[in-house]
C-alpha cells in the first residue's frame, strides 16, 4: 500500500503535469477547474479556465455576474448544467460565507454540483486535507490495478473503489499523490493504448500482471443511442439573427437559440410563418449536421430564411435580434455558433 503511494508521488514529481494554471492555486480555482474538468479533457478547458479567470477572478465576482454573462464564458464548453450550478454555487458563498470559498468538506459538499469526488479534490488540493478522490482516470487506475471487475458506474463497483481509495491513500503528500493519480489516469493509463511499460506501479497491477489491461474497467453495457430532429429557423434581416432564450432548465437552459422545430417537422416552416408573421424573400435548407450528447444524437438542419421586416415576436420577453458577430460573443450553444460561423461562407 505504502509502495503504490510513493511510487506514485515520486512518478509524479518527475514525469507528471507540472504549471497547470490551478494547480497551488486557491479554493475557487481548485473548483473552478474541478468543474471544468469533470467530462473534459484539459486541453479544451484551458482557454477557458483563462478567460473565465480573467472575467471573474474571485468568488464574488462571480457571485455578482449575471448567469447571462456567466454562460456567455461558459458557451461551448459543453454540460451547461456544470455553469449555471457554479454560478448559483458562488452566490451561496458570497451570501452564505460572506464570499469566502468554506473550507469544511461537509460545507462544500452542500454547494450545487459538487460531488464526493470533487469536494475531496478542492480539500486534498487546496487545503492539503488527507482525502481520497475518485473521478473517472482514478477509477480506471484503481479498477486496473486491483482488478476490479464490473462497469465502475454500478453501485457494488464504486463501493470497491472507494474502499482501495481510502486504503491506498498516504499520510502525507496528499495532494501530489491525488495529482498523480489523475496524471496517471490521463497520460498513462489511459482508455485505449495505455503505456503499461512507463507506470511506476505496473509491477503489482493485477490488470498487467493477468493480461487484462484492455478487459478492465469493465464497460458499461452499450445501449442504443436516441436520435433526435430539429429544424433551426434562421431568421436574418441584414446582419441580424432572432434569437430566443432557452427556459432555464434542460441541456442548454439559459442560452440563447435560433427558433427551433423539434423531430424534424420542416414542413411546419409555413405555420410558423403564419403564426409570427414573417415575410420570407429567401428560403433555403442548409446542409444537415449531426450534434452528439452523452445520452443522444440530434440531428440539425439549418433553414435560412432571409425577412424583409423584423416580426412582432422580436418585441416579445426572451427573444433578441442580434448582429451575427455579436451573437457570436453570446451565450449560445456549439451547434449554434457553428451555424453562425459557417453563415458567411455559404451566404455572404
Amino acid at each position: 500500500m505504502h509502495s503504490f503511494s510513493s511510487r506514485l508521488i515520486r512518478w509524479q514529481r518527475q514525469h507528471g503535469r507540472h504549471g497547470l494554471p490551478w494547480q497551488g492555486a486557491d479554493a475557487y480555482r481548485v473548483w473552478l477547474s474541478e468543474i471544468m474538468l469533470q467530462q473534459t479533457q484539459v486541453a479544451t478547458v484551458l482557454p477557458y479556465y483563462q478567460r473565465f479567470t480573467t472575467a471573474f477572478p474571485t468568488v464574488a465576482a462571480l457571485a455578482a455576474a449575471s448567469q447571462e454573462q456567466v454562460l456567455a464564458h461558459w458557451s461551448g464548453l459543453g454540460y451547461y448544467a456544470r455553469g449555471r450550478n457554479l454560478h448559483r454555487a458562488a452566490q451561496i458563498i458570497a451570501e452564505k460565507y460572506h464570499g469566502e470559498f468554506p473550507r469544511q468538506y461537509e460545507q462544500i459538499l452542500e454547494l450545487p454540483g459538487i460531488g464526493r469526488s470533487s469536494a475531496a479534490a478542492i480539500c486534498a488540493l487546496a487545503y492539503h486535507e488527507r482525502r481520497a478522490i475518485l473521478d473517472g482516470n482514478v477509477k480506471r487506475v484503481l479498477a486496473r490495478h486491483c482488478g476490479i471487475e464490473g462497469p465502475p458506474s454500478s453501485k457494488a463497483v464504486e463501493v470497491q473503489l472507494w474502499q482501495q481509495a481510502e486504503t491506498l491513500l498516504p499520510q502525507r503528500d496528499v495532494a501530489s499523490y491525488i495529482q498523480a493519480q489523475m496524471d496517471m489516469g490521463a497520460t498513462l493509463c489511459t482508455r485505449s493504448k495505455p503505456k503499461c511499460g512507463e507506470c511506476p506501479v505496473q509491477a503489482n497491477c493485477v490488470a498487467c500482471q493477468t493480461n487484462r489491461v484492455h478487459e478492465l474497467p469493465t464497460p458499461r453495457p452499450r445501449k442504443e443511442v436516441p436520435e433526435r430532429r430539429s429544424t433551426f429557423l434562421l431568421l436574418l434581416h441584414d446582419n441580424n439573427i432572432l434569437l430566443e432564450k432557452r427556459v432555464p432548465s434542460g441541456i442548454w437552459g439559459g442560452l440563447w437559440c435560433p427558433p427551433q422545430l423539434e423531430d424534424g417537422q420542416g414542413g411546419c416552416v409555413a405555420d410558423y410563418l403564419q403564426r409570427s408573421g414573417v415575410v420570407v424573400s429567401e428560403k433555403i435548407e442548409l446542409a444537415e449536421f449531426t450534434h452528439t450528447f452523452t445520452h443522444f444524437k440530434l440531428h440539425i438542419t439549418p433553414m435560412l430564411l432571409r425577412v424583409a421586416h423584423k416580426p412582432l415576436q422580436a418585441q416579445q420577453p426572451g427573444s433578441v435580434w442580434l448582429d451575427v458577430d455579436e451573437a457570436l460573443q453570446a451565450a449560445i450553444p456549439t451547434p449554434v455558433r457553428r451555424i453562425l460561423r459557417e453563415l458567411p461562407k455559404n451566404h455572404p
